[in-house]
Formats: structure tokens, sequence, C-alpha cells
């Protein structure tokens, strides 16, 4: 089959297309016709080579986000039958293969059937940032209706659907973006209240919209200084969830209020194994809130073909785009 594959981990030009061996289907796995994936920044981190920890052995094919059709189904898979529409990240690092290729074996509690009412290029690139929001939302942040929630990068990847899945909680959502046409499209998704992080200071938003109490909770999907302005933001005994974790910061705040931290790092559980059932649960309940309308995945104007992974991946570098980058297979 063609892939994408990867021998040196550097630059985008490590990228090339060549022909590698079919998967063999397993036990407990799924073989996937692959017709799309999008790029995450773990991605991004995988190919440069500077998280070794989480990154498959050379040569590789990259990407976890896939959607596609299931072409086969190993032993001991009861949920999925060949033809079905299926959607997960599931794959691309440690001890997995990845997206970019003709077909994916997958591991079947990875993966969960795409919502009916949007595209293959559309659900590719949902599994990633639903799943980190959802598991910084609710199984960390344990965010319930009525609470006021700021999240940072509402039109990034994790940020969009982190407006998206508090507001069907019930919260009160607050984001920060750095344009008018952000503020347009975050309120579009549903966010109560933006906020232009270029024209208002962080003690100037706590004010105006808390009366100085701060936010409840705050969901830092940008990281860097930005955990520290997200230590700023938060009310006494609020909590701050972090995706961005990997800097170092002063955390007299969290001791000064009372403040819980909690970071969600997903690749944990696709390469912990006894953890993989979990995606595929909460990816099953995304699915049901995309057919119920309430959740809408943000796709960038620009679309890539795998074999301009490197186009894309600079793309991604760039930060010129808005939402999710998507690629599509280049072979049919």
């Amino acid at each position: 089959m063609k892939a994408m594959i990867v021998d040196s981990y550097g630059d985008v030009s490590v990228f090339r297309e060549t022909e590698i061996n079919k998967p063999i289907i397993q036990k407990g796995t799924v073989l996937i016709k692959v017709m799309a994936s999008s790029v995450n920044p773990i991605d991004v981190k995988i190919r440069a080579g500077v998280v070794p920890a989480a990154s498959p052995e050379l040569p590789a094919v990259l990407h976890g986000d896939v959607s596609g059709i299931v072409e086969e189904v190993g032993d001991g898979v009861d949920n999925f039958i060949a033809g079905d529409e299926v959607f997960g990240c599931a794959g691309g690092f440690k001890g997995t293969g990845g997206a970019l290729a003709e077909y994916m074996l997958a591991d079947a509690r990875l993966l969960a059937h795409k919502p009916k009412n949007i595209t293959m290029k559309q659900a590719a690139i949902l599994p990633l940032v639903s799943i980190t929001a959802w598991d910084a939302l609710f199984e960390k942040g344990n965010v319930a209706a009525g609470q006021k929630v700021l999240i940072h990068g509402g039109t990034g990847g994790v940020g969009h659907i982190a407006i998206q899945l508090a507001k069907w909680k019930g919260a009160e959502v607050f984001t920060t973006v750095s344009s008018d046409e952000k503020a347009n499209i975050a309120k579009s998704l549903g966010a109560d209240t933006v906020i232009n992080y270029k024209r208002e200071t962080v003690e100037e938003y706590v004010e105006k919209y808390t009366q100085g109490k701060g936010f409840q909770t705050v969901f830092d999907t940008v990281g860097g200084t930005n955990l520290d302005k997200s230590f700023q933001a938060a009310a006494v005994h609020g909590t701050v969830l972090s995706i961005a974790a990997r800097s170092t910061h002063d955390l007299s705040p969290l001791h000064t209020k009372g403040l819980s931290l909690h970071v969600t790092f997903m690749l944990l559980k696709i390469i912990d194994e006894a953890s993989r059932k979990e995606h595929g649960t909460i990816l099953q309940k995304i699915a049901e809130i995309v057919e119920e309308g309430k959740l809408k995945p943000l796709v960038d104007d620009k679309e890539f073909l795998f074999t301009q992974a490197d186009k894309a991946h600079e793309y991604l570098e760039s930060g010129k785009a808005t939402g999710k980058i998507s690629l599509i297979t280049s072979w049919k």
C-alpha cells in the first residue's frame, strides 16, 4: 500500500511517499480504509523528534486522527463490521501505526462510529481534540451547569470544541481570542462572552465579568505564559485545566488561592493499552452530541492531501490556522 513515511525525525522535509506492506488484521483490531486525517500539535512535535517517549519506531507512519471505512474485522471485535464508517485517534504514536497511509490497523477500543451528519473530513478532525476537551472539562474539571468557565484560545483545535461542550453541559462560557474575526467565530460556536486579550488585560476582564472574583474554571489550551494568566484569572478555590504544561511557572498563586491544577495528556490512554476503551466510549458520546446538532467541527479553509503532509505541518506551525487542519487521502 502507499503511505507517507518518515525515516528520521526533523523538519518537514522528512516526509516521503513510498510503498509499504499492508497491515495484517489481528485480534481486537479493525483494518480501516483511510479517508481523512488531521494534523495536531503533537504530530508536529513527534515529527520534529522532541517527544521521544511517545514516538513510534522508525521508519514510521505518523498522525493519530483518522476517519474511514472498516475493511476487515479481527477476532474479538463485536461492535464493528466491514463497511462501517468510523473515526478515532488510533495511532501514529509509540507502538502503533499512523493514519497517513491507504490503510490503518487500529485497536477497536479507540474507535467509534462516525457521526452520520458530517463528512469524513469533518470527522477526522474531531478525535484528539474532542477527547482532550472532554477529559479536561468533565473528567478532570467536573464542569457543571451554571458555572462560569473561561476557555483560552476559543478558535483553536481544542478550544473550539471546549466552548461547545461546556455550553452543551449548561455552563456560562467566556473565551479569549486575538481578533474580531475570531470573536465572531467564537460567538457562532456558542460562547456567551468573547474577550479580545489584545485589548483587555486579565485584571480588566476579571473585574468586568466576575466583579473581581475570578472564574470558577479556567481551561488553558495555549500554555506558556498564558498558564500564569490562567492562575490570575481563576477564583479562590477555583480549578485550572491545562493541555500544555511543559514549562516552568511560579506556583505561588495556586497556594494563595487554594487552586487545583489538572493536566490532560490524552496520548497516555493510547500508549497504556488498559485505558484505551475510555477513548472509544468518549468518542461515541461525542458522535451523539454531533448528531444532536450540539457540536460542529471547525475546519480551516485550507485543505491538504496526504502527500502534502509537509505543507500541512508548515501551515500549523505558522499559527495562521483557524480551527483544525484537514488532510484527505491521496490514494483512491
